[in-house]
């Protein structure tokens, strides 16, 4: 099958989504839990030294930013990253790496409901953690069946309100490390604190790393979008290149902010109770500043989660337009949406998000397992750029990745590094005990799919 015929049979999307709600969507998708929540367990780790774990992780991230935005102008698809792998790196990655990417989402949108039943807690702590998570589920896929420009347009906005947040917390913090409003606090607790900027030293560092790619793990969400774009040829790089810039610039700059109000004793926990943001504003003892800072890290779950449920059905839809889930999922309704995929991705969240009726430690398990996807699915999306510059060289292409292959070789080895140390560390196990198995179960799955299509005729070779 020729290039042009994986665009052909993914066609059909509406476009209409405008570059502004791209970026909107990109970055709604990678500000959640991961900083607002998950930066607890970060701090918990490396002390003020997280700043380093961020940056190691920003290199990565950046790395797969520009090889991903490279292919997308190339093949602005619904599977993305998964028709990619299909493409470069032949049918069976294309299956396992749409199908590992499903299941992230429906267990990472189950992980950042559980996250808003945390939050709800905060004025509701008698109201059951699992009825908020389940019924924020239920809200967010009921979004997902509008037509897309509706999606951009929610999604726009409640992006809108934690980026503001973000950018009114970063000012207001500055000013009082510096002494613009009231006296300057300093940098007592990044330097001054017994252990110094790295308390576990540079272990403690590398763990956090773990937990901060996870932060930029939603990068890819942009190039989802490309088919249901209005101009992805040029849309999708810029989205992807402002996007890297603004996440890098409020991750390190909040998480300083943090680490500088508070000591990491008490703004790290390996256990999440409470987003370190909120506890930040508590301990500042600015009037309702604490309950505003919680309805926005709520609201920061849900615009990750309505991102994450648009993903997660398209990706399906791609599945089911290449013949490997059945043809139904592929379906469109009258406003070009993917009804039937976002319905069944509906019923996985639901009962991902039920989870936390089982454990209060869903979060961290959930946290586990989608980290573990997300290594497989940045890991191909380098491997696949690789092998798209081989076929494609001396091509006049819009796009191009600096420091080609070798920053893609770094990027490689760095996340081997990472699969190993969780495999290694009791903290981070339950990822590499439940991947493993996943990605036994898929390839099985695959093989049985690819014998019965040969069987019917069906099966054509990459």
């Amino acid at each position: 099958m020729d290039e042009q015929a994986y665009l052909d049979r993914e066609a059909g999307l509406e476009r209409g989504l405008s570059k502004a709600q791209i970026i909107m969507i990109g970055l709604g998708g990678a500000i959640g839990t991961g900083l607002f929540m998950g930066s607890g367990i970060a701090i918990g780790y490396a002390g003020p030294g997280v700043l380093i774990s961020y940056l190691i992780a920003a290199l990565i991230a950046v790395i797969m930013v520009f090889s991903l935005s490279e292919m997308a102008v190339v093949h602005p698809t619904a599977g993305s990253f998964g028709t990619y792998a299909e493409i470069y790196l032949g049918p069976m990655m294309g299956f396992i790496v749409r199908y590992t990417y499903w299941i992230q989402q429906v267990l990472l949108i189950g992980a950042e409901a559980v996250a808003v039943g945390i939050y709800m807690s905060w004025w509701f702590p008698d109201v059951p953690v699992w009825l908020w998570a389940i019924g924020s589920a239920a809200a967010v896929l009921w979004i997902n069946t509008r037509a897309v420009h509706n999606f951009g347009s929610v999604e726009y906005w409640l992006t809108v309100i934690k980026v503001s947040a973000i950018v009114a917390f970063i000012v207001v913090g500055l000013s009082r490390i510096v002494g613009i409003v009231g006296d300057p606090i300093g940098l007592h607790n990044v330097t001054g604190l017994a252990g110094g900027f790295l308390p576990n030293g540079f272990s403690g560092v590398w763990l956090a790393v773990l937990m901060a790619l996870f932060s930029f793990m939603g990068l890819e969400f942009v190039v989802g979008t490309a088919s249901e774009a209005k101009d992805p040829k040029t849309a999708i790089p810029a989205a992807l290149r402002t996007m890297a810039a603004r996440l890098f610039l409020f991750y390190i700059l909040a998480l300083f902010i943090i680490i500088a109000f508070l000591p990491w004793t008490e703004s790290g926990a390996k256990v999440v109770t409470e987003s370190p943001f909120v506890k930040m504003f508590a301990s500042a003892g600015i009037p309702y500043a604490a309950g505003l800072m919680n309805f926005v890290v709520a609201t920061a779950a849900l615009s990750a989660m309505n991102t994450s449920i648009y993903l997660g059905s398209r990706m399906l839809f791609s599945l089911a337009r290449g013949g490997y889930a059945p043809r139904a999922l592929g379906q469109l309704n009258a406003q070009n949406v993917p009804m039937r995929a976002t319905a069944v991705t509906g019923a996985g969240i639901l009962a991902a998000a039920s989870l936390s009726i089982l454990t209060p430690l869903a979060y961290n398990y959930l946290f586990g397992i989608v980290l573990f996807g997300g290594l497989l699915v940045w890991s191909a999306i380098l491997v696949s750029h690789l092998r798209f510059r081989r076929r494609h060289q001396g091509a006049d292409l819009p796009v191009r990745m600096p420091f080609f292959p070798y920053a893609q070789i770094l990027g490689l080895v760095l996340l081997g590094a990472i699969t190993v140390t969780m495999a290694l560390h009791a903290d981070w196990q339950v990822a590499v005990f439940a991947g493993g198995p996943w990605l036994v179960l898929i390839a099985a799955a695959y093989l049985v799919w690819r014998r019965m299509a040969r069987s019917r005729g069906t099966f054509e070779s990459a």
